[in-house]
C-alpha cells in the first residue's frame, strides 16, 4: 500500500506548480524567465503567452484534482477508465519531462550549463521525476 503521504505530496506540488502557472498567466514575473530554457548565447528557446501559463496551471490543477479524488478528499463518480488512464498519463507527461529533448530540457540534454540548464538540472528535471516515479507507485500499487 502507498503511504497517503505520497499521495498528499503530489496533490500539494501540482497544486503549487498550478498556482505558479496561474501567476505567469495573469501577468505575474517571480520566476518566468528562470523557468524557461535559452541557448548558450542567452537566447530563449521557449516563448510562452500568457494563455499558455494558464492552459498548463488549469492541466496542473486537474493533476491535483485527480490525486485528491485518489485520496478520496473529494466524490467524484469518474468511470473507472478515466481513473486509470489518468492514474499512467500523468506520471508518463512527467516521466517523459525529466527525460527531456536531448537539447535543452531533461537529464540528458545536450546544453546544461546555461542558468536555466543547471536549474533544469539541480530543481526541474529531479522535480519531475519525483513526481512521475511517485505517480507510477500511486498507479501500480493503488
Amino acid at each position: 500500500m502507498i503511504p497517503m503521504a505520497l499521495v498528499w505530496a503530489e496533490i500539494s506540488i501540482f497544486t503549487a506548480l498550478a498556482l505558479l502557472h496561474l501567476h505567469w498567466g495573469f501577468g505575474g514575473e517571480w520566476g518566468f524567465e528562470k523557468s524557461l530554457p535559452t541557448n548558450e548565447e542567452g537566447k530563449r528557446m521557449l516563448n510562452p503567452k500568457k494563455k499558455d501559463s494558464l492552459i498548463v496551471g488549469v492541466g496542473l490543477l486537474f493533476f491535483a484534482t485527480f490525486y485528491l479524488l485518489k485520496a478520496k478528499g473529494i466524490v467524484l463518480d469518474l468511470p473507472a477508465w478515466v481513473m486509470a488512464v489518468a492514474g499512467w498519463l500523468i506520471p508518463v507527461i512527467f516521466l517523459l519531462r525529466a527525460m527531456g529533448d536531448f537539447n535543452y530540457i531533461g537529464f540528458f540534454k545536450r546544453v546544461k550549463h546555461t542558468d536555466f540548464g543547471i536549474r533544469d538540472t539541480r530543481f526541474y528535471s529531479p522535480l519531475c521525476l519525483f513526481i512521475g516515479v511517485i505517480g507510477v507507485l500511486i498507479a501500480v500499487y493503488w
